[in-house]
């Protein structure tokens, strides 16, 4: 985003607000946008991998990236009841929607690993979530743009609907999305991944604040 762009956002706040994961206009600028897709280059982490349960995974944006080095992976991604109903139509026998954990799991049959990216402090209690997650024993779970503090707290997050989803998209006009976020304790974090252990961590650069991980199994 350029200066004057930035500039206008500023001055121009758009004054409709959309709310929620579930917001129909949401869920179709994400659709979209993922389709007009086109990543390249290569993805280290998915090397050596063939399955993944990908754990607010969108319309399959990472998927697209997967394909690229793994063309024969199999990609299980667990959305909102909304985002799966609007991406189904792109489900092939290598990827498919999910609204549950065990359905994803159950369909991918052994989990390779586990993917989540700025997702998990959506859901209204990440740590049980969590759990439920190192319960289909992944061989690894790798977390990207996790806001963590010393104390878990709720807040309310704002951004563009343009700024959803991968690449860019002309919107007919521009909104504002509300949605609930959490900053997760840093501690209960980490201890719910029981039987597993940090292997990497550190800042993710592509969000400030927030952090990465990679766990393995014991």
């Amino acid at each position: 985003m350029d200066f004057v762009q930035r500039v206008k956002r500023k001055l121009f706040r758009p004054r409709e607000v959309i709310e929620g994961y579930e917001n129909p206009e949401l869920v179709e600028t994400i659709f979209l946008k993922t389709i007009n897709y086109e990543p390249s280059g290569n993805w280290p982490l998915v090397m050596g991998v063939n399955t993944v349960l990908d754990f607010g995974g969108g319309a399959g944006l990472h998927y697209k990236l997967a394909r690229q080095p793994r063309p024969d992976i199999r990609w299980a991604v667990v959305e909102t009841p909304a985002m799966v109903h609007r991406a189904r139509e792109l489900a092939t026998d290598r990827l498919m929607f999910f609204e549950r954990i065990e359905q994803a799991a159950n369909w991918l049959g052994i989990v390779d690993l586990v993917h989540s990216n700025g997702a998990i402090q959506y859901v209204r209690d990440p740590i049980e979530t969590i759990r439920s997650l190192c319960l289909v024993r992944p061989a690894a779970l790798a977390w990207h743009r996790v806001p963590l503090s010393d104390e878990s707290r709720r807040e309310m997050q704002t951004s563009y609907l343009s700024d959803n989803g991968p690449g860019t998209l002309r919107a007919s006009s521009e909104k504002l999305v509300k949605y609930d976020r959490t900053w997760i304790s840093e501690q209960a974090f980490i201890e719910a991944h029981k039987s597993y252990r940090v292997a990497e961590r550190g800042p993710d650069p592509a969000e400030r604040g927030t952090q990465q991980f990679k766990f393995e199994r014991c």
